[in-house]
């Protein structure tokens, strides 16, 4: 059986130490700070509460996808050490990398016919886009072929589920996801939407909330009556949080006492500067394995 690569973008969100403990490679993703150019790199270069201390000090931010050329040279770097490679992309839904990257793929595939390369769209973002590549992790482990992880996660992807909540409508209305007019009643009623990732792998306002209160009871709810095997849910469960940790461990130990079969505690992530950058500070999404997505 040829070995093989599990690959993915800086935009699933984990940290450095466990990406390379799972031993899963990635690409950062570029972004631009006040016209700068850096890379999403887990924070290693500009920590993440800097970054969401200089968006709220008024600092631009802006998002760049993962070009054909990067992803043309990262993908020949795996192929020239003999490897095979499965990498995961971001939801086609909020991004265009996933195609960049099944371009990249064809062009590396000729470049090296004897090796292998396969281009999943995850239809996940953030932590959950994690939570999807460390499951994909353990089937590795287990001994799983390329293509066989590759069918799981194509059969599977949907029944990770994403809810987020934000406290901060700001930038969501810069980015056009919420109206100007909304944004500022919302600010006045101090609204809290709640949102969640569909099917198609957009970002969808599902309910709107007065105050982090009835929000986070929501999202919890929201875990109850999705999840696989539903109270007795035994599967792992992240946050990821911009700059709002203790929102996010609230909504953890919330987690932890209505799930007592939980595989470990809650494991708590920072939002990172690709998917922050449209966020802004003050966002806490929940990742959790439960009813495939049909909306």
């Amino acid at each position: 059986m040829s070995e093989y690569v599990l690959s993915c973008c800086s935009t699933a969100d984990l940290s450095k130490e466990h990406f390379d403990r799972r031993g899963i490679s990635y690409v950062c993703a570029p972004y631009y700070l006040n016209g700068e150019a850096r890379k999403d790199d887990l924070g290693q270069s500009v920590s993440m509460a800097d970054f969401y201390e200089a968006m709220r000090q008024g600092a631009d931010t802006k998002t760049s996808q993962v070009g054909l050329g990067d992803y043309l040279e990262y993908f020949c770097a795996l192929l020239e050490q003999g490897k095979d490679v499965l990498h995961v992309a971001l939801s086609s839904g909020l991004s265009g990398t996933v195609q960049a990257a099944r371009s990249a793929a064809q062009m590396a595939q000729e470049q090296y016919p004897d090796r292998k390369i396969c281009v999943v769209d995850s239809l996940a973002a953030s932590s959950g886009f994690g939570l999807l590549m460390d499951r994909l992790a353990d089937l590795r482990d287990e001994g799983k072929t390329l293509e066989e992880v590759r069918d799981w996660a194509e059969a599977n992807k949907k029944r990770m589920i994403h809810w987020f909540f934000s406290t901060d409508l700001t930038y969501f209305v810069r980015g056009g996801r919420i109206s100007k007019t909304a944004g500022a009643v919302g600010g006045m009623l101090n609204l809290c939407p709640l949102m969640n990732v569909s099917h198609e792998g957009k970002l969808v306002v599902r309910k709107k909330c007065i105050g982090k209160k009835k929000v986070l009871a929501e999202i919890l709810a929201r875990m109850v009556e999705s999840a696989d095997d539903r109270a007795d849910y035994s599967g792992k469960c992240y946050i990821s949080n911009s700059d709002c940790l203790e929102d996010a461990k609230a909504l953890a130990a919330s987690v932890e006492a209505a799930f007592p079969k939980l595989n470990g505690k809650v494991e708590i992530y920072d939002i990172g500067t690709t998917i922050g950058s449209h966020t802004g500070p003050g966002t806490v999404a929940l990742f959790f394995w439960g009813d495939e997505r049909v909306n």
